[in-house]
């Protein structure tokens, strides 16, 4: 088995993921693409919009991946058990939650892993050693 795509695998697995849970918070937040919600921000659907679209974005290019990919992971966990999750169906493929566990541990391994190649902290840390003499 070839690693040798392994990190470009990565970083597109983590751009696609990060700009899939942005359009989801630009659902609940801007109404776009194509949806009528509009909650208000101060609202559980409009604070978990707002996670969505920021830690989505900043899943996508790669700043703070990690961090943005923790909270992201928790308000995933968080949506399953509020919003599917119930002593009579607990099964995620039953109960609909399946795009929750999915994402809660795509963005759990983000968080383990860093933003990896083609990110913005892999171009400071570039930046940083360059200009520090190293």
């Amino acid at each position: 088995m070839s690693t040798r795509f392994a990190p470009s695998a990565y970083a597109l697995l983590r751009i696609m993921a990060g700009l899939l849970f942005a359009i989801h918070g630009s659902q609940k937040i801007l109404g776009w693409p194509a949806s009528n919600m509009h909650p208000p921000l101060a609202s559980l659907p409009g604070i978990a919009g707002i996670i969505e679209l920021v830690c989505g974005l900043l899943i996508a290019v790669g700043l703070f991946a990690n961090w943005a990919a923790f909270l992201a992971s928790g308000e995933m966990a968080v949506a399953f058990f509020k919003a599917h999750f119930s002593v009579a169906d607990w099964n995620p493929v039953t109960n609909k939650g399946e795009t929750s566990v999915l994402y809660c541990f795509i963005f759990l391994f983000i968080w383990a892993y860093g933003s990896g190649i083609w990110s913005i902290d892999s171009a400071l840390r570039r930046n940083r050693k360059s200009t520090s003499g190293r």
